[in-house]
């Protein structure tokens, strides 16, 4: 693309300079930006591992510009995007603001978000055992406005079931796509490779019914 098309895309200045795009496109169906968020994130880290930068962007893009140069069918739909391209040396001004005011580099603690029983008692790093690692590549993974909606309830030693503490109305804020399920689709792609990582047992099961019955969004469940 030249500077121009790349200025007609727009990211209202949130990304300067980038040549190349990944653009993620889901049909409208049920975890369907799970799996986006999922897809995308192996991706990015992937990317990352080979000194590339990225960054995600679902609010700060101009959706229809993308769309149509994905040329993108009407049952379609454009969540997510990221810049490919390499990092600047020095932060900028509006980055150094967003990531201060989206608080970046603070995570929530295990405390708020792995529980042992639907009364949401703290799991902690020792009762983890060999899971330990794991949801901690869960806890430090990026999410929208780093808001970390995914709790996880363990009922085993190597059983865990993801949920969603949605924020409706921040989650409903660009109609159907769904920014925080996007979320929970990046806590099961650093849960699965780290999992992967350490050979520890299990898969992500889909489409079950919630086995606690919570007042969470249930997502999936791992064993």
């Amino acid at each position: 693309m030249d500077e121009r098309e790349i200025k007609r895309l727009g990211t209202y200045g949130v990304i300067r300079g980038a040549k190349y795009f990944i653009l993620g496109a889901v049909e409208e169906k049920p975890r369907a930006m799970e799996d986006l968020g999922y897809t995308m994130e192996k991706i990015i880290l992937k990317t990352t591992s080979l000194g590339l930068g990225t960054c995600w962007l679902a609010g700060t893009f101009r959706r229809s510009a993308f769309a149509e140069k994905m040329e993108l069918t009407e049952s379609e739909l454009l969540p997510a995007i990221t810049p490919l391209g390499y990092a600047a040396e020095k932060r900028s001004t509006l980055d150094k603001m967003m990531r201060r005011s989206a608080a970046s580099k603070k995570r929530k603690p295990w405390s708020e978000l792995f529980f042992k029983d639907v009364d949401k008692t703290p799991l902690t790093e020792k009762e983890a055992g060999n899971f330990k690692q794991v949801l901690e590549a869960v806890r430090i993974g990026p999410s929208a406005s780093n808001r970390q909606p995914w709790r996880i309830i363990r009922e085993d030693a190597a059983r865990f079931h993801l949920y969603l503490e949605e924020n409706k109305m921040y989650n409903r804020m660009l109609g159907k796509i769904r920014i925080q399920n996007i979320d929970m689709g990046i806590a099961m792609c650093h849960f699965e490779l780290a999992a992967r990582k350490l050979k520890l047992p299990g898969s992500w099961k889909v489409g079950l019914e919630d086995p606690f019955h919570t007042d969470m969004q249930y997502i999936a469940s791992w064993y």
